[in-house]
């Protein structure tokens, strides 16, 4: 039993590090595409298609039982032509280095399309939290920043939440490196509680960002947001926050889903009490008895889809038979090359990840602002100012896929390359 167990456990492993590579080797493909698209020499794409640093370290946790286990962690740094390398920190049991790698990618591309003077970093430690105690947590949490504390800082390398983690661990890691800095440094991680230093609207920014996309690509599709139906895949921060905003614009919100299941109704679903039946970590679907699977869901007649869970499920086999006009993707890679181009040749209009979910590092970016001026905005404030920034890089990127002739997704990272390749070009890199 325990080998048949063990086997299962590496079958699973190993089908997660190959759907990484493929994320990781389709973000280089499109990287290269762009890179040739704006004519810059072969050695921009040797420069840009690897992190520049890839850090691997080993955490020692005292659990709850006595006994310690070591957890693995990384944090990768794509490109620091721009600036010092911003992203998410992931607690999850599918992290892996291929994942993370290309998630900095991502993040390098997302702030070059937003005008942010940041290169992309991202962080993962392979963990299960819904398994873990809150002391156990904050050992991790703590742990990973003295692993990492050499090669972060505000400067040069600045976490955040992401999968699994938030406000209260990235205070924990706040404390943790001012201790081991012996100052405090609140411009070293954002997504914190505003009493330390976090800024408004921050919790929300991703949701936000999403909404933003939502409805200027209902403009340019001539659809009315009010009445539109919404499927939602995923009802953790971003897709909980994104169905509240579409419900209150006036959009009937007839799918979500969790990793337990998927409801849907076609006359719309009562979002206000699924809000407040759901768990910390987005779980809500279980106290329906009629349910559906996240695979039928993507295939329900709807106005938008909004893929906010995990990667790879708009698949060549699905993308023949989604209803969408319009899919906004608000989770990491949730469409493949293959399954774009399908989409793309059936005029659905698709708003890819790098633009979609920007919100969430522009907000960081005014938090960053904020603890260097010691100078605080207030959420107005903070709204306005993402409202411009997500609209404006809607517009450059749609405009840039008139110009080119090619999908939105292709046109975005022509925009988030030409950033890093200039910044690298001025600095003699390449």
């Amino acid at each position: 039993m325990a080998a048949t167990n063990l086997l299962s456990a590496q079958q699973r492993k190993h089908s997660q590090e190959e759907e990484a590579i493929d994320l990781f080797t389709s973000t280089q493909i499109v990287i290269k595409e762009a890179i040739d698209n704006l004519g810059y020499p072969a050695e921009t794409f040797e420069l840009l298609k690897e992190p520049m640093r890839m850090l691997t370290v080993r955490i020692p946790v005292r659990m709850d039982d006595g006994k310690i286990k070591i957890f693995t962690g990384y944090r990768s740094q794509h490109n620091d032509a721009v600036g010092p390398t911003k992203g998410g920190v992931r607690f999850h049991p599918e992290v892996n280095e291929n994942e993370v790698k290309a998630l900095s990618m991502w993040m390098s591309l997302k702030c070059g399309i937003a005008g942010l003077p940041y290169g992309g970093g991202k962080g993962g430690i392979i963990c299960d939290p819904r398994e873990m105690s809150f002391r156990e947590l904050e050992g991790l949490s703590r742990g990973y920043v003295r692993a990492i504390s050499q090669v972060v800082g505000p400067t040069k390398d600045i976490p955040a939440p992401d999968v699994f983690t938030n406000s209260q661990i990235m205070a924990w890691m706040l404390d943790e490196y001012s201790r081991i800095r012996e100052f405090d440094s609140p411009g070293f991680i954002t997504g914190k509680p505003v009493v330390l230093g976090g800024s408004h609207g921050r919790e929300t920014a991703t949701a936000s960002g999403v909404t933003i996309c939502v409805e200027e690509a209902a403009k340019k599709k001539g659809i009315q947001l009010e009445g539109a139906q919404v499927i939602i895949q995923g009802f953790g921060n971003a897709g909980s926050f994104l169905a509240k905003f579409m419900h209150e614009a006036g959009a009937k919100v007839v799918g979500i889903s969790d990793a337990h299941g998927a409801i849907y109704h076609s006359n719309g679903l009562d979002i206000d009490y699924l809000l407040d039946r759901r768990d910390s970590f987005g779980t809500v679907t279980n106290l329906f008895d009629q349910t559906i699977t996240n695979k039928e869901l993507l295939e329900k007649e709807c106005d938008i889809l909004v893929p906010a869970a995990i990667s790879n499920q708009i698949t060549t086999e699905n993308a023949k038979n989604i209803k969408a006009s319009i899919i906004v993707e608000a989770a990491n890679g949730p469409t493949p090359l293959e399954a774009t181009k399908i989409l793309s040749k059936r005029g659905i209009l698709l708003i890819p990840d790098v633009l979609a979910s920007a919100g969430g590092v522009t907000v960081s970016y005014f938090e960053w602002v904020q603890n260097n001026q010691g100078y605080y905005w207030t959420e107005q404030e903070v709204s306005t100012k993402l409202r411009q920034v997500i609209v404006d890089s809607f517009e450059k990127v749609y405009s840039a896929a008139a110009k080119h002739q090619v999908d939105m997704r292709l046109a975005a990272y022509i925009i988030g390359v030409r950033e890093m390749a200039e910044a690298s070009r001025f600095r003699g890199w390449v």
